[in-house]
């Protein structure tokens, strides 16, 4: 019998699709137990692209011996097929049952390395590796066999993966045009740290001889000596980022400041400087991890995905190209051309061109089918609501697998989360406000009932396992449509205020609130003369 993957693989990831300037466009984030409130191990994802997502969940299930997996290109076009193993673990969007989550951001790298003889992209090796391993470390080594055995198709990519006791990143790339395996190297966060990683590669040195903390393959080093990435004789230790990443200054700007900006929240007391992701001579690269000033609850990672560079010099609320009302739109392309000067947009973690996003939460002190929650998030993690969806549940809320990029839909949780905001870019200063409001009375809600939910959820599972499994699924169901409405009648309520210019007083009376003076200032300055009323 033969298989074909219908998970994530093939609807969350069809951003691959875009062209390759939006690819590379995520931000991740991980967390350990001894950095996190709770406990928790937490990893992130913003996947960042013009496309609907559809939430996917796969069922467990058993396989016979001789059955396989067909792999296929976007066209439907088979490509291979992978040999299936006999039980597969059920995975709800990016985290399986056994509390096992995996991120990602491409960093490209070096592009002759991309081997399109190779069967698996990296959405396959994410699928598949959700579906046959429980820990973080065994997914790294899942990974590395199913590269050796078929051949890997995609750039250079960095994952984030959690379990209930570790967090791991991996940094991969490919072996050329009909090369075999792929350059890869995984380190250990240390317990009581983070990491962060957007689409640029992170990973600097690392101990050859430190098993428990590092796996890398074994051509790692020798193979950039060959292809003249790596010189030994130069004295100089060897780097990965450096090998298979080459610093340039346009991805300092577009991938570190994102990591700067969240180290700065994380630690304060650092003072991480924005020299580096601004290209300054003598500045030095961030860490690959670091000590946060204090433990982060699932909260805190919630702000720390909604960042614009408020209260800084790149702050994206301010200036003529953040528009009278204070925007953070920046319409794409991210680069352009003004008398042969080439300019470009700051690229923040927080984008309206955010497809969907996640915290994940692994927790070693509940059952599994309680411990993880994948929080789950549409369209701009700014203006979007996370709601827990449990990773022992067996079903998901129907709004989030419905709808198409080409046509709105109210039935569509994506369009609803994209319409509020849209709509917001019209007087953005005035109806952020409220609709952050809203979001922060949901998300209290589901953070401060969180313990008690659990704790019922327990209870069941010691007498009644299936009980338990569908008390999280009606749960983590209802409570995410109910957001879905919340969000319907948000919509409405914008488009009934902020209407025509005008602003709705409480008695529904339409009022004239025009623009900001600074704005009108720059109006003025721009083109002195053809507003003047009464000229000189």
């Amino acid at each position: 019998m033969i298989k074909t993957i219908l998970g994530i693989a093939v609807l969350i990831f069809c951003l691959i699709t875009l062209p390759s300037a939006e690819i590379t466009a995520c931000t991740s984030l991980l967390v350990t137990k001894g950095a996190s409130a709770d406990g928790s191990v937490m990893i992130t994802y913003t996947c960042d692209g013009e496309f609907h997502p559809h939430l996917e969940f796969t069922p467990a299930a058993d396989h016979n011996p001789g059955d396989s997996i067909e792999i296929t290109s976007w066209g439907g076009k088979i490509l291979g097929k992978v040999a299936q193993v006999p039980h597969t673990y059920s995975v709800v969007g990016m985290m399986n049952e056994h509390q096992l989550a995996i991120s990602e951001t491409t960093f490209d790298g070096r592009e002759e390395l991309e081997n399109k003889d190779g069967l698996l992209e990296y959405w396959d090796l994410i699928s598949l590796a959700l579906q046959r391993t429980r820990t973080a470390r065994d997914a790294i080594h899942v990974i590395a066999d199913l590269v050796d055995t078929y051949g890997y198709r995609s750039t250079g990519e960095t994952f984030s993966l959690a379990d209930i006791n570790e967090a791991w990143i991996m940094e991969m790339i490919g072996p050329g045009p009909a090369g075999k395996g792929m350059e890869w190297v995984a380190l250990r966060i240390p317990d009581g740290y983070m990491a962060s990683h957007a689409n640029k590669s992170r990973i600097a040195e690392f101990p050859l001889d430190d098993t428990a903390n590092c796996l890398y393959s074994k051509n790692v080093i020798s193979f950039a000596v060959e292809k003249g990435y790596f010189e030994p004789k130069s004295g100089e230790p060897f780097r990965y980022c450096d090998a298979y990443c080459p610093d340039t200054p346009q991805n300092r700007r577009y991938a570190d400041t994102r990591v700067w900006s969240i180290f700065r929240h994380a630690a304060p007391s650092q003072n991480f400087s924005s020299n580096y992701n601004r290209y300054i001579k003598g500045s030095q690269p961030y860490p690959l991890w670091i000590k946060p000033d204090k433990k982060l609850s699932v909260a805190d990672i919630f702000a720390l995905m909604r960042d614009h560079y408020e209260g800084t010099p790149l702050d994206m609320t301010k200036g003529v190209d953040a528009g009278p009302f204070g925007s953070t739109l920046r319409c794409r392309p991210m680069t352009w051309v003004v008398d042969s000067v080439e300019y470009g947009w700051e690229r923040s973690i927080s984008t309206p061109q955010t497809a969907f996003s996640f915290v994940s939460q692994s927790r070693a002190n509940l059952p599994d089918a309680v411990g993880g929650v994948f929080w789950y998030g549409l369209d701009d993690t700014y203006t979007s609501c996370y709601v827990p969806l449990y990773c022992g549940i067996n079903s998901i809320p129907l709004s989030y697998t419905v709808g198409t990029l080409r046509k709105f839909s109210w039935e569509s949780a994506w369009w609803i989360f994209n319409l509020v905001a849209n709509y917001a870019q019209l007087k953005y200063s005035y109806m952020i406000p409220e609709i952050l409001s809203v979001q922060k009375e949901i998300e209290g809600n589901f953070l401060s009932t969180q313990s008690e939910i659990e704790k019922t959820a327990v209870a069941l599972a010691k007498n009644d396992p299936y009980l338990m499994t569908r008390y999280l699924t009606d749960y983590s169901i209802s409570h995410a449509e109910q957001v879905v409405n919340r969000w319907r009648e948000l919509a409405m309520y914008l488009i009934a205020k902020y209407n025509d210019g005008y602003v709705q007083d409480s008695t529904g009376r339409a009022r004239e609130l025009g623009y900001p003076d600074d704005w009108l200032k720059e109006v003025v300055k721009s083109r002195p003369n053809r507003f003047q009323l009464v000229p000189k």
